[in-house]
């Protein structure tokens, strides 16, 4: 961490990014730098082939195309979900690996969607007109409508997605169009054993000895997907000093955040979070040793979990460093005092910073009561922690959204949104009451804890119950685990959802018009502040140094340059490649160091001096995992499926010292389909990409 503190206090020195630092738009990157250190500059026509070769897993990762025939490479723990739902406690797909062998026999993921990035248009002229003069709710309707509006133009055909992105904190916002496939079916997923071998010990730590990777195919019309643009496997990997690029989704980062909104992260929600996940970490450990059966319907979540608890106190223990803080606090006053040199531009710019201010304070005292109550569009309400009640107020939403002109609904209720929306409530994952119950329980236990028994929305949601109690109640008495049932509400639209007698639906019409209030108010007096002053602040960047600065994430496509480098930890060199060989001598025979069978059968066969695992200098954070890593030929070299522990700092900074992306060999991967699991059908199907002519 003080090495991180040290490379941003370097970097409030000067605000371009520096190094090999950057997640970059692809309409926006640094061509030019990459060809003065490394001596190869990116042409358009290579940025177009590498952009159509990517691909993002809407449940939050990324992935690739790797054959025509609709191939698609990304991490086993990207997968982990459906390869859960695809198992029974007859065959646990997770514990024994899955590989199918023709076309046939490839298993339908039931809750996955791949998306294809076609085209990036600017539109933040657009926006400005909208929402010129506007403020408070007024400004939040303005742009909600608009965003609609343009999302909607764009979204021709169920096989289209369409998103407004905001870049830049405001100062610019793009309209990313995406070709959609739902079709999406298991090829290849290694056990768990060796996918995430050395469990949560050395999950974020390197060297590392994982094959955590999978396959997938597209489907379209019944038959795999013709994709015109994939990357070929490189006859040789990545080697010690390679150039490197890794074209993925980054989620999000906070790097352009102002002082007071960081101030809010390390004192408010970095905590909260880590005490939320530590207990619930605790929950699901208890409930997985109840049984085989619970441990095995639990695996995904405490994996999820325990991931994130480990990533967010990197987070939290890098700002709590003084002197990564303080290089914050520098890099805002150089800023600031750049703005306050010029009368025209503290008139534009200067009061930004205030009602940023302004911005934070509102949230605190609602912050704790927007979770609980309502929580992010995207994660839900932290009190109520249930697939079945999340149905269940998706279908009283829609009943009442769907009824509004598409400019004023909820943007996830929007004509562009409704195709993947309607994906999630008709899929046929399997629902498991037991797990739900337990979830729930725990999530309404908390919602009591942190609101208070006297809160009139805890009274309203509890009653005379226990937390367990209701939560009993509604699992039990819910039919909506059926998606056939969720259809025929969906379908009967307000009068189905007035009529229902369904415990979980009752659930979310009572309190809906509180989620909606709080809401409304935190988009009115926080989220629409937040973004007028981070448009200022931007317009102010842009003025003082261009776009040299590239955008925090956003879970949309960026592509990052770096090179296979090692790195110094404790006073030691850490090689950047490790083999085979340090995979079988690393194994335990014990949990989480187990080998699985097939690799132990394996042993006389495989190359023991085969590349397995490597590092490199690209820029990377959650949402990386699965991006292809390719060399200068755009081939794949490699994997993304990790970060080290210096790299959990990167949410704020970058230290090309020691930040690293951690990624599976592509020798090792080839080495594995081969040797270990007989994968010929899938090698083959590698093989005659390399030779395919593609549509470039």
């Amino acid at each position: 961490m003080k090495r991180i503190a040290a490379f941003a206090l370097a970097l409030a020195a000067s605000s371009p990014a520096l190094a090999d630092e950057g997640m970059w738009t692809f309409d926006n990157f640094p061509s030019r730098k990459v060809g003065e250190k490394y001596g190869f500059t990116p042409d358009q026509k290579w940025l177009d082939d590498v952009r159509l070769s990517s691909a993002r897993l809407a449940n939050g990762c990324s992935a690739s195309f790797v054959s025509p025939q609709g191939l698609v490479l990304t991490n086993h723990h990207c997968v982990h979900a459906c390869v859960e739902q695809l198992s029974s406690a007859q065959q646990d797909l997770v514990e024994k690996g899955f590989l199918a062998r023709r076309h046939e026999e490839e298993k339908r993921c039931p809750a996955m969607e791949v998306n294809q990035l076609l085209e990036i248009r600017d539109v933040t002229a657009e926006i400005a007109k909208a929402t010129k003069g506007k403020t408070g709710k007024a400004y939040a309707d303005a742009l909600k409508a608009e965003q609609a509006r343009l999302s909607k133009a764009c979204a021709t055909s169920e096989n289209l997605r369409c998103d407004v992105v905001t870049l830049y904190a405001g100062g610019q916002y793009a309209l990313y169009k995406y070709r959609r496939f739902q079709d999406v079916r298991l090829v290849f997923a290694p056990e768990l054993d060796i996918a995430f071998f050395g469990g949560d010990p050395d999950n974020f730590t390197f060297p590392r000895y994982n094959l955590d990777m999978a396959f997938l195919r597209v489907w379209d019309g019944g038959k795999p997907a013709r994709i015109d643009h994939w990357f070929a496997w490189a006859d040789e990997g990545a080697k010690e000093g390679d150039l490197t690029f890794v074209s993925g989704h980054p989620g999000l980062t906070s790097r352009l955040l102002t002082v007071s909104e960081l101030e809010f992260e390390r004192d408010v929600v970095l905590p909260n979070r880590l005490f939320y996940l530590a207990e619930m970490r605790g929950m699901l450990t208890e409930f997985s040793s109840r049984g085989p059966e619970q441990k095995r319907i639990a695996k995904t979540d405490l994996f999820g979990v325990e991931n994130a608890f480990k990533a967010l106190r990197g987070r939290h223990e890098a700002l709590l460093d003084e002197a990564l803080f303080a290089s914050k606090v520098a890099e805002e006053k150089r800023l600031r005092d750049w703005v306050a040199q010029d009368p025209e531009r503290q008139k534009k710019y200067g009061d930004a910073w205030a009602q940023m201010d302004q911005a934070v304070e509102r949230l605190r005292p609602i912050y704790e009561e927007y979770l609980y109550v309502e929580g992010p569009a995207r994660g839900g309400s932290w009190g109520f922690r249930s697939q079945l009640f999340n149905h269940a107020r998706t279908l009283v939403r829609a009943a009442a959204e769907l009824q509004k002109p598409n400019e004023q609904r909820l943007p996830e209720y929007s004509d562009a949104a409704l195709p993947a929306l309607q994906a999630r409530l008709f899929s046929e994952a399997p629902i498991y009451p037991e797990l739900e119950e337990r979830e729930l329980a725990f999530s309404l236990t908390k919602l009591r804890e942190r609101l208070g028994t006297d809160h009139p929305f805890v009274k309203k949601v509890l009653g005379k119950d226990a937390p367990e109690t209701l939560a009993r109640k509604l699992v039990q008495g819910s039919q909506l685990g059926d998606p056939a049932v969720r259809r025929k509400l969906f379908e009967g639209g307000s009068k189905a959802i007035a009529a229902s007698n369904d415990p979980m639906i009752e659930m979310a019409r009572r309190i809906d018009s509180d989620g909606r209030a709080i809401r409304s108010r935190y988009e009115a007096d926080v989220e629409s502040v937040e973004r007028r002053a981070g448009e200022q602040i931007a317009r102010a960047r842009f003025e003082a140094w261009g776009k040299e600065v590239y955008p925090d994430a956003t879970f949309t496509l960026r592509l990052s340059y770096g090179a296979v480098e090692g790195y110094e930890e404790n006073g030691r060199r850490i090689h950047p490649i490790t083999t085979i060989r340090g995979l079988y001598e690393r194994a335990t025979g014990e949990d989480p160091y187990e080998l699985a069978p097939s690799w132990i059968e394996a042993k006389d066969r495989v190359d023991l001096d085969t590349p397995l695992n490597f590092v490199t200098t690209n820029d990377i954070i959650g949402g990386n995992s699965g991006s292809p890593v390719i060399n200068r030929d755009a081939e794949i070299v490699g994997l993304i499926f990790d970060g080290n522990i210096q790299s959990l700092g990167g949410e704020y900074g970058f230290d090309p010292r020691v930040n690293r992306a951690v990624a599976v060999h592509g020798e090792g991967m080839l080495e594995a389909l081969e040797k270990v699991y007989g994968a010929d059908a899938i090698l083959e199907e590698l093989r005659r990409a390399k030779t395919e002519p593609a549509a470039k």
